[in-house]
């Protein structure tokens, strides 16, 4: 028989000590479990789970838009990125941005090494600090994969490794520790994210742009309009593409850190967003030359993802569709800033990720309610526009600059400092770059065939054997995509 009554689960508030970093043993129970409710365990388990797919995702996406001999570089680079930031941040990433008891600009290393990092609520009293460690990590984690794509068919492996581990230090790290600790000036004053508008996509996209701008233009990009290549692969771009918008659920929703109706409306904002931002994009593409394009589409669902992001959780729906719309409109028009500027972005991840990510901050700041924002049961001021709270867009234009001007300036002088130590001279020379960044540097191959044809002419034979398999490689090479 089914009982009337209303179900509900009971936890206990936690006792221990609070403010400075303690495992959680201070509470003085034998089960440490007891202060937090399993459903809000699962979701942001679940959630950390989809951040990491969206690595993979980066790392397909990026493949796809390369050429065929650049292309498993860039998907071992996002899975790199894992493992390196996945250290980085046990090291003392995790302590530099969330620690108790930083000042203004930077946490200290109270939880060096993850001591003292157990069962304390951080985030949310709905997490313990192990959790939200783990699912920040993911943040941590994908921030580089997403600016790294600069290295496309041009940079070498080693510099871009060591980078990744500097670069999260030194520029991600502060940037979050503003935006999201209760410490942090841009958290106080109060400038709006929700999951990562500024960390994430402004601070990669300004990294991106910088590297492009160290490394150099590709070889042939002046010659050709600056469009020298095509994507090898739309289907690797697809499949990029689904990782992606699958694992927003868990970057955008899981934010919420709590399972409860705010984390649904952002999982609803999100998809709704990149449904929009696709479909504007499609018809952008449409009205130039009077085909549908499938990389449109999927850029432009990206850029929806991107610019609903720092929004997630603080708008409707019918704010969500104009943030989709006017952020594809203003990143696919921000594709033509690298001719302007003569930096060869050559994935335009400033334009999706660094302009998305402003535009987003921007429209957090014109669209953003406290009546969504307190949908996870707790009080909030009135934050944008739409509640005539006009200032609210000065705070997030500061948020946007200090993001901007943090991660490219250090960038370039990180950059330009490693490339003055031996060994890690950022760009590969230019014989290695006409064989290819997969050969030069890996020795492996995303595809066994380009091995395969890359040895036909060189097969020792007969002269006439030689022009019979040099002609059958060139009328070979007639059928394949400018890519390769």
């Amino acid at each position: 028989m089914l009982s009337s009554r209303p179900h509900t689960t009971m936890t206990t508030e936690y006792n221990g000590t609070t403010g400075v970093a303690d495992p959680g043993y201070s509470a003085n129970v034998q089960n440490l479990n007891i202060f937090y409710d399993t459903g809000n365990l699962t979701f942001l388990t679940i959630s950390s789970v989809l951040v990491l797919l969206m690595i993979p995702g980066v790392g397909f996406f990026y493949s796809g838009l390369a050429r065929r001999k650049s292309a498993l570089q860039l998907v071992l680079l996002s899975m790199l990125s894992v493992g390196v930031i996945g250290f980085q941040w046990f090291f003392w990433g995790y302590s530099l941005t969330f620690s108790r008891t930083g000042n203004a600009f930077l946490g200290d290393l109270t939880q060096f090494g993850l001591m003292k990092t157990l069962a304390q609520p951080n985030g949310s009293s709905a997490l313990p600090d192990i959790l939200f460690c783990l699912y920040q990590g993911m943040f941590a984690s994908i921030t580089p994969a997403l600016a790294i794509g600069a290295v496309a068919d041009r940079g070498r492996m080693l510099p871009a490794i060591v980078f990744m581990f500097v670069w999260s230090t030194v520029v991600y790290d502060p940037i979050a520790y503003w935006t999201w600790n209760a410490n942090g000036w841009l958290f106080k004053l109060p400038a709006y994210d929700f999951a990562g508008g500024g960390p994430v996509h402004i601070a990669s996209g300004s990294c991106a742009l910088a590297y492009s701008l160290m490394l150099g233009k590709r070889a042939g990009y002046s010659h050709n309009a600056g469009l020298p290549y095509r994507p090898h692969s739309v289907t690797n771009v697809v499949l990029g593409t689904v990782f992606l918008w699958v694992g927003w659920f868990g970057f955008n929703g899981g934010s919420a850190l709590a399972m409860n109706l705010r984390a649904v409306m952002a999982c609803y904002v999100t998809n709704l967003a990149a449904s929009c931002a696709g479909i504007t994009w499609a018809l952008l593409d449409y009205r130039l030359e009077r085909k549908w394009s499938t990389i449109g589409f999927c850029s432009g669902a990206i850029t929806g993802l991107v610019a609903i992001t720092p929004a997630a959780g603080f708008v409707t729906p019918w704010a969500a569709v104009i943030i989709g719309v006017v952020g594809a409109i203003c990143c696919n028009f921000a594709t033509k800033l690298k001719f302007l500027i003569g930096v060869d972005d050559a994935l335009d991840i400033f334009a999706v990720h660094g302009i998305g990510g402003m535009v987003g901050n921007i429209l957090t700041g014109i669209f953003g309610t406290s009546t969504i924002a307190s949908l996870d049961g707790n009080a909030y001021d009135a934050i944008g526009w739409v509640q005539h709270h006009w200032v609210q867009l000065g705070y997030q234009l500061a948020g946007i600059c200090a993001a901007f001007g943090w991660s490219f300036v250090l960038t370039c002088i990180i950059l330009f400092l490693m490339n003055l130590v031996p060994g890690l001279s950022l760009r590969v020379s230019a014989d290695d770059e006409d064989v290819g960044i997969d050969d030069c540097q890996l020795g492996e191959f995303a595809y066994d065939y380009v091995e395969l044809r890359r040895h036909v002419a060189d097969a020792v034979g007969s002269g006439s054997d030689r022009v019979a398999s040099s002609s059958s490689s060139t009328a070979g090479e007639k059928a394949v995509p400018m890519g390769v």
